[in-house]
């Protein structure tokens, strides 16, 4: 059987079991879309490259250590552990990337204001004032629940007691509420971000 027939889940547990090889036909069959994702976000290559090798160093950790157990989902995995390593990458170096190609430094491109806006006031006011009204349509025991739980900040006991009801029966009128506010969000297209 070739190599590229073989599935990941397969060349996974062959690495794991101690053949090398498998990890790199692993890597071989998955670096362009992997240090694609990473390019695409850092726009660096030499900061892509340190990220992709970080993102395998820690592939080879997790195999190594027997703790992986994505049951055949290799390559949405390896994405995932990559962006958290763009994230911490951007957390560390908080500040706005230099333009490289032309080397010049403007103190205006890290320079921010993050003080909101009357723009930014009037979007904010919009949303809570239009998750309101789709609250309202809620049923009154989801309604009551949710109201108790996001506005008065009351845990599922708290809110079971005052109801009256099991703390189970609070979690799935909550749970409810959810999918109709979600269900309601998408068959109207609604927006509720600034």
């Amino acid at each position: 059987m070739a190599n590229v027939a073989t599935p990941d889940a397969v060349l996974v547990s062959n690495y794991v079991c101690g053949d090398e090889n498998a990890l790199a036909v692993l890597i071989k069959r998955h670096q362009s879309k992997i240090y694609g994702f990473i390019y695409s976000k850092v726009s660096d290559r030499d900061i892509a490259d340190d990220i992709f090798q970080d993102t395998f160093i820690k592939v080879i950790k997790t195999l190594k250590s027997n703790s992986y157990n994505e049951e055949g989902k290799f390559l949405p995995w390896v994405m995932r552990i990559s962006h958290n390593l763009i994230v911490d990458h951007f957390r560390r170096n908080k500040k706005m990337p230099m333009h490289r190609d032309t080397e010049e430094f403007s103190i205006f491109s890290i320079m921010t204001d993050n003080s909101p806006n009357i723009e930014n006031r009037i979007i904010t006011e919009q949303v809570e004032s239009d998750l309101q009204r789709l609250i309202e349509e809620l049923p009154d025991d989801q309604k009551e629940v949710l109201q108790m739980r996001i506005y008065q900040d009351l845990s599922f006991k708290e809110i079971a007691d005052l109801t009256g009801v099991s703390i189970n029966t609070a979690l799935g009128r909550m749970r409810y509420a959810l999918m109709n506010l979600r269900k309601v969000i998408e068959k109207n297209k609604i927006i509720l971000t600034n």
